[in-house]
């Protein structure tokens, strides 16, 4: 049963790095709350429209995100575009995985991968991780499993404590794939104490936020592979923490 729950994971490099990428290095070092007055979302455009990548990387961050704005991906596009234009590695990383989830654009793995390479190149470790997938994969590059080694070791170190710190962070903002990675750490224990209603509580909410049908499926299927190691006392307690949660969520939109 075990390995059933493991086979439905998201790998744990893809998601390390996204969370790494939207919430570090896109970030400026100075980057403040999520949640942005008018005055302030018109000072961020302002430095956005005058040139500085960090501020356009921002307020592409705050189009993806869709605090204080309506959600565009498309504008989020445009904004990290800019910003990578300057050579800004966080940017460049973050164009890449929109190309690869098709966000915004229309889904490229060529343009996903020469993306990633620039970010690479600079350093980026999140970009490392996901150029070295691509390879694996032989997604918009040569299958090629000698480079996808090299790029894995480059990237993110194998840390569970710290992913399921970026886990729990991403998924707090309502990520999807982030959630079914938080509850896949809940389920075996790894860089969190094991807890089955915290693991079907985060595979609840994430077949339910996913956007992709696939995803929905594979989520859910990991829940209810979950499920059958839990008590009903267990699930109707995992169920009452994923309403709670769906609700404080819904509170902080504007």
């Amino acid at each position: 049963m075990r390995d059933a729950v493991l086979r439905t994971r998201v790998p744990t490099l893809v998601i390390v790095t996204l969370v790494g990428s939207l919430l570090q290095s896109a970030q400026p070092p100075q980057a403040a709350q999520n949640t942005q007055g008018a005055a302030e979302l018109a000072a961020l455009r302002a430095r956005a429209e005058k040139g500085d990548a960090d501020a356009q990387v921002k307020l592409g961050t705050t189009y993806a995100s869709g605090r204080g704005v309506a959600q565009d991906f498309a504008q989020a596009v445009t904004w990290y575009r800019k910003a990578a234009d300057q050579g800004h590695a966080g940017a460049q990383s973050l164009l890449g995985i929109f190309y690869g989830k098709g966000l915004g654009v229309v889904q490229d793995y060529a343009q996903s991968s020469a993306w990633y390479r620039k970010a690479a190149d600079q350093g980026n470790v999140g970009a490392q991780s996901l150029l070295g997938i691509l390879y694996h994969n032989g997604q918009g590059v040569p299958q090629d499993y000698a480079q996808a080694v090299v790029w894995f070791r480059k990237g993110v170190p194998r840390d569970y404590a710290q992913a399921a710190v970026w886990f729990r962070k991403a998924a707090d903002q309502g990520l999807a794939d982030a959630q079914a990675n938080l509850a896949f750490s809940y389920a075996n224990g790894q860089g969190v104490v094991r807890d089955l209603i915290e693991a079907q509580k985060w595979y609840n909410l994430a077949a339910s936020r996913a956007l992709r049908a696939e995803n929905q499926t594979k989520y859910a299927e990991a829940r209810d592979t979950l499920a059958k190691l839990m008590t009903v006392a267990q699930l109707a307690e995992a169920q009452q923490r994923a309403r709670a949660w769906q609700q404080a969520f819904e509170g902080k939109r504007p």
